[in-house]
């Protein structure tokens, strides 16, 4: 695509706090579903890397997330379920030693109740995750598996797995935990497209079509499952690249649409959308009139 090797990716720094801003080079399957939902979401994340205040409920599932990581670690017979509670508040301190701005999340906590509460939350979603799967008949090929290939069309895609099965007969299984609740049926297909894309990059890296995708959903305790077929990825990939050339388009041109949703509500950023009164700040990337492309080729030739 000949843009930079700058990851994808939202951040807490970004181009304010001196670092260049750059054309996004990958995508991601959170990035993908942020321009989806709203184009100017993407470049407030993407390109401006506006910070964004650190939510109780996402922190959960990065605790949580890393509990279900590492109870692996120990041999099949001791992987419980009082084991893997008792490994969350230690979890939230590891977490916690790496990014010390999440101690504002329970800065009026002066009894320490709100986080005993958030930190029973937590153990309550391993737990029940146990009623889900069983970690003694499971010995997992990959965990927190972070994969990325490039597309014969020069798409660079990237992401973190949460876990991958192989069965003995050679079958790849794909599963991602959700701390939340299951989505209804008519929504449930962005969440399976998260799992297609992670599909999609590992079929290319390994030659191996994955067998199943799973989606365990902690929140509800639900199991989503999904088999794919070549079809299924090969349509994936199509609207990836479709999706890039939007994304393309709009970074060269500086072009971004808010789209309002039900979303809004939680956006970060409405201090900065037009749609609620206020103004993106000044576009970072160097822009081209939207008609360029249609400049005669006499003189483009060259370029």
């Amino acid at each position: 695509m000949g843009w930079s090797t700058e990851q994808d990716g939202a951040g807490t720094q970004g181009a304010q706090d001196g670092e260049p801003a750059r054309p996004p080079a990958a995508l991601s399957p959170s990035r993908a579903s942020d321009f989806m939902q709203c184009p100017l979401l993407y470049r407030f994340r993407v390109i401006d890397k506006l910070p964004e205040q650190p939510s109780a409920a996402a922190t959960r599932g990065t605790v949580v997330h890393a509990v279900l990581e590492r109870l692996f670690d120990a041999p099949a017979t001791q992987r419980t379920a009082a084991g893997a509670r008792a490994m969350v508040p230690g979890e939230w301190e590891k977490l916690l030693a790496k990014r010390p701005e999440l101690a504002g999340l329970f800065a009026e906590d002066a009894d320490g109740e709100q986080l005993a509460a958030w930190l029973a939350e937590a153990e309550a979603l391993v737990e029940r995750w146990f009623t889900l799967e069983d970690p003694t008949r499971l010995e997992p090929a990959d965990r927190e598996l972070y994969v990325e290939t490039v597309l014969d069309s020069g798409l660079r895609l990237r992401g973190f797995i949460d876990r991958v099965d192989v069965a003995p007969t050679g079958e790849v299984r794909i599963v991602d935990y959700k701390t939340g609740k299951a989505p209804r049926p008519q929504f449930a297909e962005g969440a399976l497209f998260q799992m297609k894309f992670y599909a999609l990059v590992l079929w290319r890296l390994r030659g191996v079509l994955p067998r199943r995708l799973q989606l365990v959903y902690l929140g509800s305790g639900d199991v989503l499952t999904y088999d794919p077929g070549e079809a299924d990825l090969r349509a994936v990939e199509r609207k990836l690249l479709a999706l890039w050339e939007a994304i393309r388009t709009a970074t060269e041109t500086g072009d971004w649409r808010p789209r309002p949703t039900k979303l809004c509500g939680w956006c970060d950023h409405r201090a900065h959308c037009p749609e609620f009164g206020g103004t993106p700040p000044v576009y970072p990337l160097q822009v081209r009139p939207r008609d360029a492309d249609k400049a005669p080729q006499g003189r483009m030739g060259a370029i």
